[in-house]
Protein backbone atom coordinates (compact mmCIF):
# COMPACT_ATOMS: atom_id res chain seq x y z
CA UNK A 1 0.00 0.00 0.00
CA UNK A 2 1.27 3.50 -0.85
CA UNK A 3 2.27 5.44 2.26
CA UNK A 4 -0.33 7.95 3.31
CA UNK A 5 -3.21 6.09 1.66
CA UNK A 6 -5.85 4.13 3.56
CA UNK A 7 -7.55 1.00 2.37
CA UNK A 8 -11.31 1.01 2.08
CA UNK A 9 -12.79 -1.29 4.74
CA UNK A 10 -14.06 -4.57 3.34
CA UNK A 11 -17.76 -4.96 4.02
CA UNK A 12 -18.91 -8.56 3.77
CA UNK A 13 -22.56 -9.49 3.67
CA UNK A 14 -24.41 -12.72 4.23
CA UNK A 15 -27.82 -13.84 2.99
CA UNK A 16 -30.48 -15.10 5.38
CA UNK A 17 -31.86 -18.49 4.31
CA UNK A 18 -35.33 -17.45 5.52
CA UNK A 19 -35.84 -13.86 4.36
CA UNK A 20 -33.31 -14.05 1.48
CA UNK A 21 -32.19 -10.56 2.49
CA UNK A 22 -28.50 -9.68 2.74
CA UNK A 23 -26.93 -8.02 5.73
CA UNK A 24 -23.82 -7.66 7.84
CA UNK A 25 -22.68 -10.81 9.67
CA UNK A 26 -23.15 -9.00 12.99
CA UNK A 27 -26.90 -8.85 12.30
CA UNK A 28 -27.12 -12.58 11.65
CA UNK A 29 -26.33 -15.89 13.30
CA UNK A 30 -24.27 -18.58 11.61
CA UNK A 31 -25.19 -22.24 11.92
CA UNK A 32 -22.90 -25.13 11.03
CA UNK A 33 -23.30 -28.88 10.75
CA UNK A 34 -21.02 -30.61 13.22
CA UNK A 35 -19.03 -33.80 12.58
CA UNK A 36 -21.86 -35.79 14.17
CA UNK A 37 -24.41 -34.24 11.82
CA UNK A 38 -25.97 -32.07 14.55
CA UNK A 39 -26.75 -28.44 13.87
CA UNK A 40 -24.68 -26.03 15.99
CA UNK A 41 -25.36 -22.30 16.45
CA UNK A 42 -22.06 -20.49 15.86
CA UNK A 43 -22.78 -17.16 17.54
CA UNK A 44 -19.17 -15.99 17.22
CA UNK A 45 -18.85 -17.21 13.60
CA UNK A 46 -15.65 -19.10 14.30
CA UNK A 47 -16.51 -22.79 13.95
CA UNK A 48 -15.08 -24.70 11.00
CA UNK A 49 -17.28 -26.28 8.40
CA UNK A 50 -19.96 -25.24 6.00
CA UNK A 51 -22.33 -22.69 7.46
CA UNK A 52 -25.61 -20.97 6.72
CA UNK A 53 -26.85 -17.64 8.02
CA UNK A 54 -30.13 -16.54 9.59
CA UNK A 55 -31.29 -13.09 10.65
CA UNK A 56 -30.59 -12.75 14.38
CA UNK A 57 -34.19 -12.81 15.60
CA UNK A 58 -35.82 -15.62 17.51
CA UNK A 59 -38.89 -15.72 15.28
CA UNK A 60 -36.78 -16.02 12.13
CA UNK A 61 -34.62 -18.79 13.62
CA UNK A 62 -37.77 -20.65 14.68
CA UNK A 63 -39.18 -20.28 11.18
CA UNK A 64 -36.01 -21.71 9.65
CA UNK A 65 -36.28 -24.76 11.90
CA UNK A 66 -40.01 -25.24 11.34
CA UNK A 67 -39.68 -25.06 7.56
CA UNK A 68 -36.63 -27.38 7.62
CA UNK A 69 -34.58 -24.80 5.75
CA UNK A 70 -31.38 -25.92 7.49
CA UNK A 71 -31.79 -29.42 6.11
CA UNK A 72 -32.33 -28.03 2.63
CA UNK A 73 -29.36 -25.65 2.77
CA UNK A 74 -26.94 -28.13 4.35
CA UNK A 75 -28.18 -31.12 2.37
CA UNK A 76 -28.74 -33.30 5.42
CA UNK A 77 -31.59 -34.31 7.71
CA UNK A 78 -31.67 -31.95 10.69
CA UNK A 79 -34.30 -31.83 13.42
CA UNK A 80 -33.93 -28.85 15.78
CA UNK A 81 -37.32 -27.90 17.29
CA UNK A 82 -35.76 -26.02 20.26
CA UNK A 83 -33.21 -24.17 18.19
CA UNK A 84 -34.51 -20.64 18.86
CA UNK A 85 -34.39 -21.25 22.62
CA UNK A 86 -30.90 -22.76 22.37
CA UNK A 87 -29.62 -19.66 20.57
CA UNK A 88 -31.20 -17.41 23.19
CA UNK A 89 -29.36 -19.26 25.95
CA UNK A 90 -26.06 -18.99 24.08
CA UNK A 91 -26.46 -15.25 23.46
CA UNK A 92 -27.44 -14.71 27.09
CA UNK A 93 -24.44 -16.69 28.34
CA UNK A 94 -22.18 -14.68 26.04
CA UNK A 95 -23.45 -11.45 27.60
CA UNK A 96 -22.94 -12.69 31.14
CA UNK A 97 -19.45 -13.96 30.37
CA UNK A 98 -18.49 -10.51 29.11
CA UNK A 99 -20.04 -8.94 32.22
CA UNK A 100 -17.83 -11.22 34.32
CA UNK A 101 -14.77 -10.08 32.35
CA UNK A 102 -15.74 -6.43 32.86
CA UNK A 103 -16.04 -7.11 36.58
CA UNK A 104 -12.59 -8.72 36.71
CA UNK A 105 -11.25 -5.62 34.94
CA UNK A 106 -12.64 -3.47 37.78
CA UNK A 107 -15.26 -1.81 35.59
CA UNK A 108 -18.35 -2.84 37.59
CA UNK A 109 -19.81 -1.22 40.71
CA UNK A 110 -22.66 -3.12 42.38
CA UNK A 111 -25.13 -1.99 45.02
CA UNK A 112 -27.51 0.97 45.18
CA UNK A 113 -25.10 3.31 46.99
CA UNK A 114 -22.11 2.59 44.75
CA UNK A 115 -24.20 2.99 41.61
CA UNK A 116 -25.60 6.31 42.84
CA UNK A 117 -22.06 7.53 43.60
CA UNK A 118 -20.84 6.46 40.15
CA UNK A 119 -23.72 8.35 38.53
CA UNK A 120 -22.87 11.49 40.50
CA UNK A 121 -19.24 11.22 39.36
CA UNK A 122 -20.30 10.90 35.71
CA UNK A 123 -18.32 7.71 35.17
CA UNK A 124 -21.15 5.37 34.13
CA UNK A 125 -21.30 3.84 30.65
CA UNK A 126 -24.31 1.63 31.37
CA UNK A 127 -26.66 0.77 34.20
CA UNK A 128 -27.85 -2.76 34.96
CA UNK A 129 -31.13 -3.40 36.75
CA UNK A 130 -32.16 -6.95 37.68
CA UNK A 131 -35.46 -7.65 35.96
CA UNK A 132 -36.85 -9.04 39.24
CA UNK A 133 -35.70 -6.06 41.30
CA UNK A 134 -38.03 -3.65 43.07
CA UNK A 135 -39.48 -0.76 41.14
CA UNK A 136 -38.73 1.77 43.90
CA UNK A 137 -34.97 1.32 43.64
CA UNK A 138 -35.10 1.52 39.85
CA UNK A 139 -37.12 4.72 40.04
CA UNK A 140 -34.70 6.35 42.49
CA UNK A 141 -31.66 5.51 40.36
CA UNK A 142 -33.45 6.78 37.27
CA UNK A 143 -33.96 10.07 39.12
CA UNK A 144 -30.27 10.09 40.12
CA UNK A 145 -29.30 9.53 36.49
CA UNK A 146 -31.46 12.43 35.35
CA UNK A 147 -29.96 14.72 37.99
CA UNK A 148 -26.50 13.75 36.77
CA UNK A 149 -27.51 14.37 33.17
CA UNK A 150 -26.75 10.75 32.32
CA UNK A 151 -28.17 9.23 29.14
CA UNK A 152 -26.52 5.85 29.55
CA UNK A 153 -28.49 2.75 28.56
CA UNK A 154 -30.30 0.78 31.23
CA UNK A 155 -29.94 -2.97 30.76
CA UNK A 156 -32.74 -5.07 32.23
CA UNK A 157 -32.30 -8.42 30.50
CA UNK A 158 -31.05 -10.52 33.43
CA UNK A 159 -32.32 -11.81 36.76
CA UNK A 160 -30.68 -11.07 40.09
CA UNK A 161 -29.45 -14.67 40.29
CA UNK A 162 -27.77 -14.40 36.89
CA UNK A 163 -26.07 -11.17 37.97
CA UNK A 164 -24.98 -12.83 41.24
CA UNK A 165 -23.29 -15.65 39.33
CA UNK A 166 -21.64 -13.35 36.79
CA UNK A 167 -20.29 -10.95 39.42
CA UNK A 168 -19.52 -13.44 42.18
CA UNK A 169 -21.70 -11.57 44.67
CA UNK A 170 -25.08 -12.03 46.32
CA UNK A 171 -28.37 -10.21 45.81
CA UNK A 172 -27.19 -7.98 42.96
CA UNK A 173 -30.08 -5.74 41.88
CA UNK A 174 -28.27 -2.60 40.67
CA UNK A 175 -24.90 -2.31 38.95
CA UNK A 176 -23.02 0.25 36.89
CA UNK A 177 -20.30 -0.19 34.31
CA UNK A 178 -17.48 2.21 33.51
CA UNK A 179 -14.54 2.18 31.14
CA UNK A 180 -14.28 0.72 27.66
CA UNK A 181 -13.05 -2.63 26.34
CA UNK A 182 -15.15 -5.31 28.10
CA UNK A 183 -17.83 -2.74 28.94
CA UNK A 184 -18.27 -1.76 25.30
CA UNK A 185 -18.33 -5.42 24.31
CA UNK A 186 -20.92 -6.20 26.99
CA UNK A 187 -23.24 -3.41 25.84
CA UNK A 188 -22.94 -4.60 22.23
CA UNK A 189 -23.78 -8.16 23.21
CA UNK A 190 -26.78 -6.98 25.22
CA UNK A 191 -28.08 -5.05 22.23
CA UNK A 192 -27.74 -8.18 20.14
CA UNK A 193 -29.63 -10.26 22.71
CA UNK A 194 -32.38 -7.65 22.98
CA UNK A 195 -32.76 -7.51 19.21
CA UNK A 196 -32.93 -11.31 19.07
CA UNK A 197 -35.73 -11.29 21.64
CA UNK A 198 -37.53 -8.40 19.97
CA UNK A 199 -37.41 -6.24 23.11
CA UNK A 200 -35.72 -3.04 24.23
CA UNK A 201 -32.38 -3.31 25.97
CA UNK A 202 -34.07 -2.49 29.28
CA UNK A 203 -36.26 -5.56 28.79
CA UNK A 204 -39.44 -3.66 27.89
CA UNK A 205 -41.49 -4.84 24.95
CA UNK A 206 -40.80 -3.02 21.70
CA UNK A 207 -43.74 -1.39 19.96
CA UNK A 208 -44.48 -0.69 16.32
CA UNK A 209 -43.50 -2.72 13.29
CA UNK A 210 -39.94 -3.29 12.16
CA UNK A 211 -40.13 -0.38 9.69
CA UNK A 212 -40.99 2.14 12.40
CA UNK A 213 -38.56 3.86 14.71
CA UNK A 214 -38.04 1.79 17.83
CA UNK A 215 -38.70 3.25 21.29
CA UNK A 216 -35.89 5.01 23.07
CA UNK A 217 -33.53 2.47 24.55
CA UNK A 218 -34.42 -0.30 22.12
CA UNK A 219 -31.70 -2.24 20.36
CA UNK A 220 -31.14 -1.44 16.73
Amino acid sequence: MIEGMTREPHVSERTCIVTRQSGAPEAMIRFVRGPDGALAPDIKARLPGRGVWVTARADVVAQAAQKRLFARALKTQIDAPQLAEDVDRLLEADCLQMLSLANKAGAVAAGFGKVADALAQGSVRALIEARDGGEDGKRKLAQAARRAGSTTPVIGLFSSLQLDLALGRTNVIHAALAGSGPTTAFIGRCRRLAAYRGVCIDGAAATGDENEAKPNGCAD
